[in-house]
């Protein structure tokens, strides 16, 4: 099995690399066939089964290693033996427009410039031996030829001859290029007209047949002129081209009308399953669909008519049956598979769109909460500084312990208050006004016992958003004292200041370690990973103070001054 196998991919190999000889002496044959072969009708089949026998080993459209279906096998084997028991003039003739298409279309797929030079020199010969030897043969005209039988029985053999001796180049994964249909088929039909051409002319009218040929040959160089100029648009004309285009995008449906009302879909539906079903609907419209089901996610539907002609596109998560009044064409099914793709991508955006809309939705719930609890959580920590301050005072304490819990059980109060408030309507932002003056006296009575130097100058007689610089402040100053936990010797300092702009500071200054460089510079900007805690504090803080018209930033990251700065500023808050 491995030796038949390696047998056919060395002859493989070998016929790839000297395809240009193989070719070449199929030229040489065909030659002897056109040339000699008509003298009996025995040479005559005996020269095509030659030539045909060459083709085969030759051909573009099956490789050696290929196995070859039984139809393929039926036409070879049908071409073989019509030509060998009818091999006539015409047959010659469509013979030779075949082969003239399968080389001339080979020429516009070469990439080298030996590859294509060997085929220009093919296809030359073909369609001169044509012209000058099997036509005039057709019209009875071959003596109008004579001079020339010289040239053509010896001197057109040199065109094959010279593509024995150019070396083909061999692509390096061994296959030879691909055929074009198109240009192949073209030409095959240019070459038909010439023969059918010319012999209308020669038929009607008594003339030379270089006549006939000129004539031919210049009538269909005009037509192929007049052809390329309406090809290219212009400024009056759109030009074949772009006309061909429109025609091969709306086989079978106005191509950009519908795309035009499915992008409208997109822009008016807001949900995924509403524009497919918008879309299904579009579909249905279509003179030669009958219905269509869908598929697309959990949702499925149907619209219309079944019928027996049913075809299935598939898009990722997208998928539809279309029901349609007669078995559409393979032009057709690329066609829309195009449009379902087109659909898929837009349900694939509305997708997207109600995911980030409920991603939105999810956010605003988890901002408002982790909000929320954070304000919660300074109060219970006021609170533990009132419950601390009791355990440790002794009885001597008691009066002003009581006078401190009747001064901050009303401010403990309203925060709940306002905390309740968030809670029932979290989209609401209501002020508690206080004198800075006051603020500032009972920001130090809250925290009497937890060491901290309180540093001010003149205090201002202005009002501030107390329920702002409470949250702000008391965060910065728990944070400090939970790193004061593990850093014993830190010492924690609040300063107020002014400039001369008459705007206020708020400093709360630790002695202890500088911040990691990439912490303090997402300090403010999204959530952080805390190891005591959500790591929402901070950020929290910075949005409620810009909110109120403050501003919250880190002033100094040094080893002993870690510096947070609460920037008040007179003309947006009195």
């Amino acid at each position: 099995m491995f030796r038949k196998m390696f047998n056919y991919n060395t002859i493989n190999l070998m016929l790839i690399k000297n395809s240009q000889r193989v070719l070449a002496l199929m030229l040489l044959s065909l030659h002897t066939f056109l040339i000699w072969g008509g003298n009996a009708d025995y040479l005559q089949q005996t020269f095509f089964l030659c030539t045909y026998a060459l083709f085969l080993l030759w051909q573009p459209i099956w490789r050696s290693t290929e196995r070859l279906s039984k139809p393929a096998l039926f036409l070879f084997i049908g071409v073989g033996i019509l030509g060998f028991l009818y091999i006539n003039w015409w047959l010659t003739a469509l013979w030779l427009s075949i082969l003239f298409g399968l080389l001339g279309g080979r020429i516009f797929s070469e990439e080298t410039k030996a590859n294509r030079v060997i085929h220009i020199l093919a296809a030359s010969y073909l369609l001169a031996m044509l012209l000058l030897w099997v036509v005039p043969r057709l019209l009875n005209a071959a003596n109008d030829l004579e001079a020339a039988n010289f040239i053509i029985r010896y001197f057109m053999p040199l065109l094959p001859i010279i593509i024995l001796f150019i070396g083909n180049h061999v692509s390096k994964s061994g296959q030879l290029p691909v055929l074009d249909f198109f240009y192949t088929l073209l030409l095959m039909l240019v070459a038909l007209i010439l023969v059918l051409g010319s012999y209308a002319i020669g038929s009607v009218n008594t003339v030379n047949y270089i006549q006939v040929m000129f004539i031919t040959i210049f009538s269909l160089a005009f037509v192929l002129i007049a052809f390329s100029m309406l090809w290219q648009p212009s400024v009056r004309f759109s030009g074949v081209e772009l006309l061909m285009s429109r025609y091969l995008l709306s086989i079978g449906m106005p191509f950009e009308k519908w795309i035009k009302n499915i992008a409208s879909l997109g822009e008016i539906e807001s949900t995924a399953n509403g524009f497919i079903q918008a879309a299904m609907v579009e579909m249905t419209s279509l003179p030669w669909v009958s219905g269509v089901s869908w598929l697309a996610d959990d949702t499925q539907g149907k619209l219309g008519e079944s019928s027996k002609h049913q075809t299935n596109f598939n898009f990722k998560d997208f998928h539809m049956t279309l029901h349609t009044n007669w078995q559409i064409s393979p032009a057709l099914y690329v066609h829309v598979k195009l449009l379902t793709q087109i659909m898929g991508e837009f349900y694939d955006a509305k997708r997207r769109e109600e995911t980030l809309r409920q991603n939105a939705f999810m956010q605003a719930f988890y901002e408002a909460g982790s909000r929320l609890t954070h304000d919660i959580k300074n109060i219970l920590q006021s609170v533990g500084t009132l419950v601390s301050a009791a355990d440790q005072s002794e009885d001597r304490d008691n009066d002003a312990l009581l006078k401190l819990i009747r001064k901050q059980l009303p401010v403990l109060n309203q925060r709940i208050g306002a905390t309740l408030d968030k809670l029932k309507a979290p989209g609401e932002y209501k002020k508690r006004l206080e004198k800075m003056s006051a603020w500032w006296k009972n920001l130090q009575l809250r925290h009497t016992q937890d060491h901290i130097d309180f540093i001010a100058c003149e205090l201002p007689n202005h009002d501030i958003n107390a329920e702002v610089l409470d949250s702000v402040i008391d965060n910065l100053i728990n944070n400090a004292i939970e790193k004061a936990k593990y850093q014993p010797s830190t010492l924690i300092t609040i300063e107020m200041q002014s400039d001369s702009e008459q705007r206020f500071y708020i400093d709360v200054t630790d002695t202890g370690k500088a911040m990691d460089a990439a912490i303090a510079n997402d300090l403010f900007k999204k959530h952080i990973v805390s190891h005591n805690g959500l790591g929402v504090g901070l950020y929290h803080a910075a949005q409620d103070a810009k909110q109120a018209g403050y501003s919250l930033s880190l002033d100094s990251n040094v080893n002993g001054s870690v510096r947070f700065r609460v920037v008040l500023t007179p003309q947006k808050q009195f």
